[in-house]
């Protein structure tokens, strides 16, 4: 960590990165590869995380959160992907769905969410994507229509992080077509409201801890007091945390690479081959010099990016940078430290391949390499 960041950082910053690196290396990383075996959702994970004061990152201290900096919520989050990147993207979903309520929701149903979201005694889930619509989170289907007091759900979401136990959704929907991204609204509902259906977990490459899959609606009815974000206003706030969401994901590429490196190193010190160590070999030591500068590169963006949005500068390009290259470097930095580490780096006795498959995943989250290739490129030449 540099130090002109640290100057930045406050005490609850400060006191929340230390309990998430504790916690990160004792309890994640006793049970990270198991989860990721058994391909299941890391529940006892997010109850410990509660536990530990990890739910309610971004909510105001009054309502019993901890209300830490963005640039304290990115380092949180290193800290705990260079352990495990599904559970650190199971929490920041969470954390971010229980600070838009801290910040949007009002009377009954603020007190009625926001406690157990903040505790940790409910989990948390956005529902933005569907089957057919990815990254044009304009085009979204799910149909509310409004009768009388109540409104009724119809359709299906996909690529739900939380899904499989998620306790609160935050559904976007569509309540007029015509109206395109100015019709889209957001309800809170309650996971066990009759007519919501969930798809058991997605079979993925891996991240399996983070719980994905696909909720469906049909004829769901809900209060008219579940009606979080009115229209007009879904589209914007579905789009406003994206750029702090993109840089959250390169500062979870950091904590992997920065793993990965040291794991290597430490690795080739002690292996010997052909009389020397591997690590007195210049194609090891250069290989590892090439994935060091990313890192120190990735870390840069990544941080620089995040300073604006603390500072309350648009980012969205920094956002876009940060997150194409540190996706693109992890991946590749991942590989060359499992390769120098010859067949050894394949064993599951260590996070690499673990990470590796994470890696692959952070290429499509929070919008796909190529939606950051548009953003990048319209800053340039429109």
């Amino acid at each position: 960590m540099h130090s002109s960041n640290l100057e930045t950082l406050s005490q609850t910053d400060l006191a929340a990165i230390d309990r998430a690196t504790r916690w990160g290396t004792s309890f994640v990383a006793e049970r990270a590869e198991t989860w990721e075996l058994e391909r299941r959702f890391a529940k006892e994970g997010f109850e410990s995380a509660g536990q530990h004061q990890l739910t309610g990152l971004l909510v105001p201290e009054i309502d019993g959160g901890e209300a830490i900096s963005k640039l304290g919520l990115a380092r949180v989050l290193e800290e705990i992907a260079a352990t495990d990147f599904a559970i650190a993207f199971s929490l920041v979903c969470h954390n971010n769905l229980a600070g838009s309520v801290a910040r949007n929701a009002t009377g009954d149903l603020r007190s009625e969410v926001l406690p157990g979201l903040v505790t940790g005694s409910s989990l948390g889930a956005f529902l933005l994507t569907e089957p057919a619509v990815g990254s044009d989170a304009a085009s979204i289907s799910v149909t509310a229509v409004r009768d009388g007091d109540e409104w009724t759900l119809n359709g299906e979401k996909s690529w739900v992080t939380n899904g499989t136990h998620a306790d609160v959704l935050s559904v976007y929907v569509q309540t007029d077509e015509t109206l395109g991204h100015r019709g889209i609204a957001t309800f809170l509902i309650n996971a066990n409201t009759p007519g919501i259906s969930r798809t058991p977990a997605y079979e993925l490459i891996g991240g399996h801890g983070l719980g994905a899959n696909g909720i469906n609606f049909e004829d769901c009815r809900v209060s008219g007091e579940s009606l979080f974000l009115p229209p007009g206003e879904g589209f914007k706030a579905a789009m406003e945390g994206i750029d702090l969401a993109r840089v959250l994901v390169s500062a979870m590429c950091c904590g992997m690479l920065r793993t990965a490196l040291s794991t290597a190193s430490s690795y080739v010190r002690n292996r010997e081959a052909f009389g020397a160590r591997l690590a007195d070999l210049q194609g090891v030591r250069f290989k590892l010099a090439d994935v060091a500068t990313n890192l120190e590169a990735s870390r840069l963006l990544t941080y620089q990016a995040v300073q604006s949005l603390e500072d309350g500068r648009d980012a969205s390009v920094e956002a876009a940078h940060a997150k194409k290259f540190s996706t693109r470097v992890t991946e590749s930095g991942i590989a060359s430290c499992m390769q120098v580490m010859g067949a050894n780096g394949a064993k599951r006795d260590h996070p690499l391949p673990r990470h590796l498959a994470a890696s692959r995943l952070t290429h499509y989250v929070d919008g796909a390499t190529e939606i950051q290739d548009v953003v990048i490129s319209r800053s340039l030449l429109d």
